[in-house]
């Protein structure tokens, strides 16, 4: 469970200057985490935050700072407690569907820029799971109407995101660690 939410990451960043939106730059966050091993919260502010904006102790980076700390409490906890830092379910379908796919974007850039496998030890299915979010980063909404089955479509796919992150943290446990993997 997120101790922050979205609109106030999304505050804080626009704060500091960043053009990164809030949910990109948790995606970024969660790609990373999943192939490097040592990723750092100032790792983290290098990318999401523009380089002469001074980043000090204090009030204005503590969200994200508590938002860095819930998701590697989450990636690496075995109850299964990762969500992606998304709008709620009262902000507009297309609003939540189109921070869904710049989530994806950020995860995939943090993935490819932090430490990432060789194309060669990536498993098939984490490989499967990448692809789809590639998908998912490009994919656009346009709708007249939302109806239930857009909105069960939406929950469908986040829950796809959730698990997906998920199994790729943990798949590439043996990659980003050099021990065998735990799991199974």
């Amino acid at each position: 469970m997120l101790q922050v939410t979205f609109p106030e990451i999304a505050r804080v960043l626009g704060d500091l200057g960043s053009s990164v939106a809030a949910a990109e730059s948790h995606g970024c966050l969660c790609g990373a985490l999943c192939v490097a091993s040592d990723y750092s919260l100032e790792r983290w502010f290098e990318e999401i935050v523009p380089e002469e904006t001074a980043i000090e102790e204090g009030e204005d980076k503590a969200p994200l700072k508590l938002l860095f700390e819930d998701t590697v409490r989450a990636l690496r906890g075995d109850e299964m407690l990762f969500e992606p830092l998304l709008p709620d379910d009262d902000a507009a379908l297309d609003d939540r569907a189109r921070a869904l796919s710049q989530w994806c974007q950020g995860f995939l850039y943090g993935f490819g820029t932090a430490e990432p496998p060789r194309p060669e030890d990536i498993p098939a299915n984490v490989d499967e799971i990448l692809r789809d979010l590639t998908h998912i980063g490009r994919a656009t909404v346009e709708l007249a109407e939302v109806n239930e089955e857009e909105e069960q479509a939406y929950a469908e796919v986040i829950e796809y995101v959730r698990v997906g992150v998920q199994l790729i943290h943990d798949e590439l446990y043996a990659l980003r660690t050099g021990k065998p993997s735990t799991a199974n």
